[in-house]
C-alpha cells in the first residue's frame, strides 16, 4: 500500500449552501458551538478570517485525546464554493508528511451537499489512514444541519454576503 492517499466524505444536509460556505470560510470559530465534543478552541493567528494565507490554530479531540493543529487557508474558489486548508503544524504532522483538507459546498437553496476531500502522505506504512478525521468531518458537518437553528442563519454575519 502507498504512503499517499485520499479520503472523501460527502453529506447532504438541510442548510443553505451560500451560508454554509461562508461558515467554513469566515466563521470557523462558530463550529465550536456546534460541535463542542470535537472542537475545543479556534484562534486566528495571522491574517484575516477567510483570507487566503491566514493561519488558524485549533485544539480538538480525536479518538478521545486532545490534539492541536495549525492550518492556513491555501486557496478559495468562490465560484465552486471550494476552500483548501493546508495543515502544516501540530499532532497530525507527527505522522503525516503532508495533509490537506478541501471542503466544497454545492447548492444554494435550503439543502446542500458538502464534500470533504482529505489528501495526505503518511510518514511510513505503519501510519493508519485518517478514518477518525473523516468521522469528525462527517459529524461536524451533520451537526451544522441538526444543531444550528435555521432561524439563526440570518444572524450569522458573513462578509461576502453583506
Amino acid at each position: 500500500m502507498g504512503l499517499s492517499g485520499k479520503k472523501v466524505v460527502k453529506l447532504d444536509i438541510k442548510f443553505p449552501g451560500d451560508v454554509l460556505h461562508g461558515l467554513f470560510r469566515y466563521k470557523l470559530a462558530d463550529l465550536l458551538i456546534i460541535a463542542p465534543e470535537y472542537l475545543k478552541t479556534c484562534e486566528l493567528q495571522e491574517g484575516e478570517w477567510g483570507a487566503v494565507g491566514s493561519i488558524i490554530k485549533w485544539d480538538y479531540v480525536l479518538d478521545g485525546k486532545k490534539q492541536g493543529l495549525k492550518h492556513n487557508i491555501e486557496a478559495v474558489d468562490e465560484i465552486n464554493k471550494l476552500i483548501t486548508f493546508n495543515i502544516f503544524d501540530g499532532d497530525l504532522m507527527r505522522v503525516y508528511k503532508s495533509f490537506k483538507a478541501h471542503v466544497q459546498v454545492e447548492g444554494t437553496g435550503d439543502s446542500s451537499t458538502v464534500t470533504w476531500t482529505l489528501e495526505y502522505e503518511k510518514m511510513n506504512e505503519d501510519v493508519p489512514d485518517p478514518d477518525s478525521i473523516v468521522e469528525v468531518a462527517h459529524n461536524v458537518t451533520k451537526y451544522v444541519g441538526t444543531r444550528l437553528n435555521p432561524d439563526s442563519v440570518a444572524n450569522i454575519k458573513i462578509p461576502q454576503l453583506q
